[in-house]
């Protein structure tokens, strides 16, 4: 049986629990963490390092973006660096994230000349593509103020598991697959959402068909039949 790897969304599920906990029993006086808070922005660091380690470096924008925020915020916390220093070199982020896209879209052309491989990207609209292809790889899917479908449900693998590297912000992303397959979704959700809406198959297997990661932020991926 293959051992479950701790997703990034469980691991900020965790974090919010403990951050939550912690508030609560300040508020109930029955005991006061007060003083860790100030390193909670370390937490959000290591969970975007934890979520590009995972990912295999496939999706860099939404786990970069969190490690460049919460490092500053900790640097701010721990009176290393002024809060107005940040907020004038707000518009880097800008900057680094349109980098990373560049990144992401250069490295998944270069691959996307395989039949194997799907490249999606929406923006302000809708993209979608149906793969028949009997030996899926991968895909990158970006989708930014619009909506992106993949129908897989037609394809098939052949080196499993294949991989799919979402960039999902201010939008949302459907990946139709087979209701057989085993997919592992590890996506990190900020203001979103990412599940498997499929019903549970009946002839369940441990081997991993399919990888999932990549970034939601004010959006949803979801996986349907």
């Amino acid at each position: 049986m293959s051992r479950r790897r701790l997703t990034a969304q469980t691991l900020l599920g965790g974090i919010v629990v403990l951050i939550g906990l912690a508030l609560l029993g300040r508020s109930t006086g029955l005991f006061d963490l007060g003083a860790l808070f100030v390193y909670v922005p370390s937490l959000f660091v290591l969970l975007g390092l934890y979520a590009l380690v995972t990912g295999g470096l496939r999706n860099l924008v939404g786990p970069l973006l969190v490690v460049l925020v919460a490092g500053a915020w900790q640097l701010v916390a721990l009176d290393l660096l002024a809060a107005s220093a940040v907020v004038q070199f707000w518009p880097l982020l800008i900057v680094l994230f349109g980098l990373s896209l560049l990144l992401g879209q250069y490295r998944a052309k270069a691959r996307a000349e395989q039949s194997d491989h799907v490249l999606l990207f929406a923006f302000f609209g809708g993209s979608e593509r149906r793969v028949t292809a009997d030996a899926f790889r991968s895909a990158d899917l970006t989708a930014l103020f619009g909506g992106i479908e993949l129908d897989l449900r037609d394809a098939g693998i052949a080196d499993a598991p294949a991989h799919v590297s979402t960039t999902t912000i201010f939008g949302g992303t459907e990946i139709r697959v087979p209701r057989e397959w085993n997919v592992r979704i590890d996506v990190l959700p900020l203001f979103g959402a990412a599940e498997d809406s499929r019903p549970r198959a009946d002839d369940e297997h441990d081997e991993v068909d399919l990888v999932v990661t990549g970034f939601v932020a004010f959006g949803g991926l979801e996986l349907l039949d």
